[in-house]
């Protein structure tokens, strides 16, 4: 049977009623920009991030920027990040007007090595953005006293990994601040681009929220220079109708990670993803790796299997990056890691007969 590599269109379908009442709630009401319904989801989001302040934006890259320049990142500062992500982690650093430095990411998680950090830092390191890749939490311990130590603020991407925890404590609550991503494939997702920034810190989640809103919160009175990142209502609305369900469509990822694992972990040459102890790992992507990746995933797709590689090439590589002249020696983990890396079907709704499809694809190969 073909198995898709997610089913946005299932999902809605188990929950259509909902969702199709919050949108039809925003339009009665007019209510596009800013007004109740982004007003609801931030107060809701917040209490289940576990956070004081929830400040939305228009979508997860945003709300890295908006972090950072909230900080008061400067020229000259340095910013140091993981080796393998998305792109926009590292971006928004170059954006917000300092260096982007790279760590290479530790063997098993594809985490950032705290390691790594240490060696990296110089006079001019201002903070770490770890990013809790795939779902799974980078070493949050490890990176706090190295924060600690060195005087640095700690931004969290937590795009991936939505009511993920660290030895009981959810991600997102350790830094200064967290960011989430809401575009529709994300655990929690929107039906268009959504993000959110989170603190426990009251004058910080100000300053974003007036970054994100031209400048002030009160409009026509504007104290800085702003841009324009908002979350719109029919977004706002649509991610409060789901957010109930996240805490199950949670634990529906991690049971279709167990079977997974059970089915995989035997088959020659397949490492299927590594949980640190202590951490909570909530599968966004079911990552395993594989020394013959492209063979395998041409052979998973051509027999109606949809993969994924995220991500073909680690940053440093990247051709955004070639002023900095990496070289595979200086991030061996993660230079690695481009090119045995395959991210199978993972979604809350996929069935043990379509995973079942998957696992006997991969024993044939």
């Amino acid at each position: 049977m073909p198995v898709p590599f997610a089913d946005l269109q299932l999902q809605y379908q188990t929950i259509k009623s909902e969702i199709d009442g919050a949108i039809a709630a925003v339009i009665r009401d007019n209510a596009f920009i800013r007004g109740p319904y982004v007003d609801a989801f931030e107060r809701q989001f917040a209490a289940v991030a576990e956070v004081k302040h929830c400040v939305s934006c228009a979508n997860g890259t945003d709300a890295l920027y908006l972090a950072m320049a909230a900080l008061n990142v400067q020229a000259g500062d340095e910013v140091i990040t993981t080796a393998h992500s998305w792109i926009s982690t590292s971006a928004m650093i170059t954006h917000a007007g300092a260096g982007v430095v790279f760590a290479d990411t530790d063997d098993t998680t594809f985490t950032i090595d705290p390691a790594a950090i240490e060696a990296a830092i110089t006079p001019r390191t201002v903070g770490i953005i770890p990013v809790h890749l795939y779902g799974q939490p980078a070493d949050m311990d490890a990176i706090m006293a190295i924060a600690r130590k060195h005087k640095l603020w700690v931004i969290e991407d937590c795009a991936q990994a939505h009511l993920a925890r660290y030895k009981t404590q959810q991600i997102g609550t350790f830094g200064q601040a967290a960011t989430y991503s809401f575009y529709p494939g994300k655990n929690l997702g929107a039906m268009g681009d959504a993000g959110a920034v989170v603190t426990n810190d009251g004058a910080l989640a100000e300053h974003m929220t007036m970054l994100a809103r031209h400048g002030g919160l009160v409009k026509h009175q504007h104290h800085i220079e702003g841009v324009n990142s908002r979350l719109d209502g029919m977004q706002a609305a649509i991610l409060s109708a789901k957010l109930p369900h996240l805490p199950a469509w949670t634990k529906a990822r991690q049971d279709a990670a167990k079977i997974y694992d059970a089915g995989l972990n035997q088959i020659e040459d397949v490492v299927v993803p590594a949980v640190a102890a202590g951490r909570d790992h909530v599968y966004h992507l079911y990552t395993i790796q594989h020394p013959r990746r492209d063979a395998l995933a041409a052979h998973l797709n051509a027999n109606g299997v949809q993969t994924a590689i995220n991500y073909p090439t680690a940053l440093p590589f990247l051709a955004a990056y070639s002023r900095l002249k990496a070289r595979p020696e200086q991030f061996p983990n993660a230079h690695r890691a481009q090119g045995r890396i395959l991210s199978l079907p993972m979604f809350a709704e996929i069935t043990p007969a379509q995973q079942n499809e998957v696992i006997d694809l991969v024993r044939k190969f």
